[in-house]
């Protein structure tokens, strides 16, 4: 897509059009002013419920033509707000809506990266929420896709977290030496969800909910309404920690805590990941699970240790006095000076050793302070109208991420300490390799 301001092959056709017809043109201030009807995306919410819901004010502001889900009774909601838009159940069939612009993905987590990826083939811009992939090769995939268009498309994923000023304060924090060097990064969550397995066979879909539609490339599983009983914007937590379905907690709360941490320590992919956890269940992914990741260094920081724990599985405190379960969801950082440590909205330093009085560090000048994000889903709206604009938690910044992370489960099913080659996307271990990926329904293909 061009920038707001350029014609668009659609655009041009159509002036072409006007002059054709010996009617004249109004002025570009007019027709293709900043609040002209003709300056709105022409947007496409897939998944129109749940975290769709929260996406309703912003896109709003623009023109949403297209609306899908497999859920029929879900999508009621979204029409009563959108009547004007066309609706769609098979996803592939609302990429192809005609003069679409960009879509927002709100669908479940085992559908991110292909419908991503289609959508990019296509030219659109892409807001998908959390997780981006559930595999590495998934996240691999949609990187490659977007860097080779990086400048023409805009892309974000829904970690609107970030736009929290405690992400500049930890960052500034970090980079101004307040921990003196960095040496190690930890993030952390408690929450636990328990499944023992796949829902049992529970009748037949009903007439409203295309079951097919919402397995989608995922193998054959029987219906059970359980899978739908949420609610709106935690109905996730339903079947997120199922591995056809999901990857448990770390594309859950994970992507968020993680993101915390990952803006401050400007890491790429990791060299090696070991990780151990409890049994292994080969239809749920485990609750109680650490990992732990090898970067090399880069212009400002030395090799970093990055570190994950979940399920209530927490790393060693600094303190006695300080309970990381007590903080739930949250990140440490190590410095050759002493601790950070930080939730979602708050951070506190502990300096330690007879040198670290903190004379050392000098805090920013407020004028010299990070600015502030704003409102994350309208970065990304601003972004594709100017593609030039940056966001937050683009397909790079986000897949580099989760593809970290989910190198935590593969070493995990390994049940050994892996080498992994950022390169080529794989590991020491031909045995490992084979939880890079997954098998895909027949018929389902991820590059459409």
């Amino acid at each position: 897509m061009e920038p707001t301001g350029h014609l668009s092959r659609r655009g041009f056709i159509g002036r072409s059009a006007l002059v054709g017809a010996g009617l004249s043109i109004v002025p570009g201030g007019v027709l293709f002013g900043k609040n002209a009807s003709s300056n709105k995306l022409h947007i496409a919410l897939i998944g129109a419920w749940g975290r769709g819901r929260a996406h309703f004010d912003t896109i709003g502001r623009e023109n949403v033509v297209a609306l899908c889900d497999v859920h029929d009774k879900n999508m009621a909601e979204a029409v009563k707000v959108f009547p004007k838009a066309k609706t769609y159940r098979d996803w592939r069939e609302c990429l192809d809506h005609p003069g679409l612009d960009a879509i927002v993905i709100c669908t479940t987590d085992h559908t991110h990266a292909f419908i991503a990826n289609w959508a990019m083939n296509r030219d659109l811009h892409v807001y998908c929420e959390k997780p981006l992939a559930i595999t590495v090769n998934e996240a691999r995939v949609v990187r490659e896709k977007w860097l080779a268009k990086k400048g023409k498309l805009a892309t974000q994923v829904g970690m609107q977290r970030h736009a929290g000023p405690n992400f500049n304060r930890v960052r500034e924090l970090i980079r101004d030496g307040a921990i003196g060097e960095l040496q190690s990064a930890v993030a952390f969550g408690n929450r636990q969800i328990r499944r023992d397995g796949y829902l049992p066979a529970a009748g037949k879909p009903p007439s409203y909910i295309d079951y097919d539609l919402w397995l989608g490339p995922a193998p054959e599983h029987p219906f059970n309404p359980g899978y739908f009983k949420g609610t709106p914007g935690a109905n996730c937590l339903e079947w997120n920690m199922f591995w056809d379905f999901g990857a448990g907690q770390i594309g859950d709360m994970g992507s968020h805590t993680m993101d915390l941490l990952w803006n401050a320590v400007d890491a790429t992919l990791p060299t090696s990941v070991t990780a151990k956890g409890e049994a292994y269940n080969p239809e749920v992914t485990p609750v109680k699970c650490q990992s732990h990741f090898e970067h090399p260094a880069n212009d400002w920081r030395g090799p970093l240790r990055v570190s994950w724990y979940q399920g209530g599985l927490m790393p060693r405190s600094p303190k006695n006095f300080i309970d990381f379960n007590r903080i739930g969801h949250g990140a440490m950082f190590k410095g050759s000076k002493g601790f950070l440590i930080s939730d979602f909205s708050s951070r506190m330093l502990i300096p330690f050793g007879d040198t670290a009085d903190l004379s050392y560090y000098q805090p920013r000048r407020k004028e010299d302070m990070l600015p502030p994000l704003g409102h994350f889903q309208k970065q990304w709206i601003e972004a594709c109208k100017e593609p030039s604009k940056a966001t937050a938690c683009d397909f790079e910044y986000s897949a580099n991420m989760i593809e970290q992370m989910l190198l935590g489960l593969v070493a995990y099913r390994a049940g050994r300490e892996l080498k992994y080659d950022p390169l080529t996307g794989r590991t020491d271990s031909p045995e490992a390799d084979r939880f890079l990926t997954k098998e895909y329904r027949k018929g389902w293909t991820i590059e459409g």
